[in-house]
């Protein structure tokens, strides 16, 4: 138990990141020692710059401060899980720069079972967001749990799609994991911890800085077996989250998309460089060996008990939004009919409206 109280202070010193922590363990055999020893003695032995140096030795008189922190965890549903503990993924252990520790609201991702990261845009498309939703519970469904890092858009739906199928999903966080961001994502974040895990390897009470999110990044791709990049442009996290895993010696699948599209750009670039592509969950399935024949048919069947008029609406629509003055012009039905019609066919399961009054075919 002191071993981990000295390793959780020991992440809380600032400086003191993952490899630099690994030099000293490797160096020094016992996190104990390291605490007992002065700060000039790492510098002098080429571990550590001054500026940490010193920060060393500022942060040994807090080792009461974060002891204490440390204890409390538990009373406030968080555990921390070091490399010390037998729970910490085997997954991660075998990355450059693996986290010593990591907070944890819920569990941690089965390393007995497969694992699938799903990422892409922010601001990704209506089509974008409904084929990581698709995706997600796909996975998840035949039970390959996915993480993701509960950005808005793709990251957003690949969670809600593995929720969806009842499966596990893990959220890697780019902030304390007490802060949840963004902050709209409270239902999800709850929902997040019943069904599977938030993580995160930074101290409580972080912010959700932009040089956060490359650290995460390399731990969502750690925790998983692949990584499907959904949309992205050429210069974007999820590129970056997709280099990491190729760096772990992880595999990289890519949803294709229009060339003329600046988020298809990033995946269609991927694709050129050799990762899979992603045209169905069976593409993924068949990497983890996974059987799968139930799920496309039953639209299709579907489509045939629709009324006339619920035909010529959906049959208007495709994965591009519609606003519903086009839908009604294009389908020949009154504005009123149409809204209807589109009524029905939302709540049906149908179509949906990714923005006001502009609807799209629902995959």
């Amino acid at each position: 138990m002191k071993e981990q109280e000295y390793l959780y202070w020991l992440c809380r010193v600032p400086g003191a990141g993952p490899v630099t922590i690994q030099k000293l363990y490797e160096r020094y055999g016992s996190f104990g020692a390291i605490y007992n020893m002065e700060g000039r003695r790492f510098r002098e032995d080429g571990l550590t710059d001054q500026k940490t140096a010193e920060q060393f030795d500022r942060w040994k008189a807090r080792l009461f401060e974060t002891t204490e922190e440390y204890r409390a965890l538990g009373s406030r549903g968080i555990r921390f899980v070091s490399v010390l503990d037998q729970e910490y993924p085997e997954r991660l252990r075998h990355i450059y720069g693996n986290p010593a520790g990591l907070y944890v609201k819920g569990r941690l991702p089965d390393d007995s079972l497969p694992s699938a990261a799903i990422v892409g845009a922010r601001n990704c498309t209506s089509y974008g967001f409904q084929v990581a939703r698709m995706l997600g519970a796909a996975l998840a469904g035949e039970g390959v749990q996915v993480v993701s890092g509960m950005a808005a858009g793709v990251d957003r739906a690949g969670h809600e799609g593995a929720l969806m199928s009842g499966g596990s999903t893990f959220a890697v966080l780019g902030s304390g994991v007490d802060v949840c961001y963004p902050a709209g994502h409270i239902a999800l974040y709850e929902e997040i911890q019943g069904r599977g895990g938030v993580i995160s390897e930074f101290p409580l009470k972080t912010k959700a800085l932009a040089g956060n999110f490359p650290a995460r990044n390399r731990i969502i791709s750690g925790l998983s077996d692949l990584v499907i990049v959904v949309e992205a442009r050429v210069r974007s996290g999820s590129l970056i989250t997709a280099e990491l895993a190729l760096e772990q010696g992880k595999d990289v699948y890519a949803v294709p998309g229009m060339v003329t599209e600046e988020l298809s750009r990033g995946c269609n670039q991927l694709i050129r460089q050799g990762a899979g592509i992603v045209t169905s969950p069976e593409d993924v399935l068949e990497f983890f060996q996974i059987k799968r024949d139930k799920m496309l048919k039953l639209r299709e069947k579907n489509d045939k008990v629709l009324a006339k008029k619920e035909k010529k609406v959906y049959s208007c629509l495709n994965l591009q939004p519609k606003f519903i003055d086009q839908v009604a012009e294009d389908s020949g039905l009154t504005l009123s009919d149409c809204m209807t019609v589109l009524l029905e066919l939302e709540l049906r399961g149908y179509v949906e409206q990714p923005a006001g009054h502009y609807y799209v075919r629902k995959i």
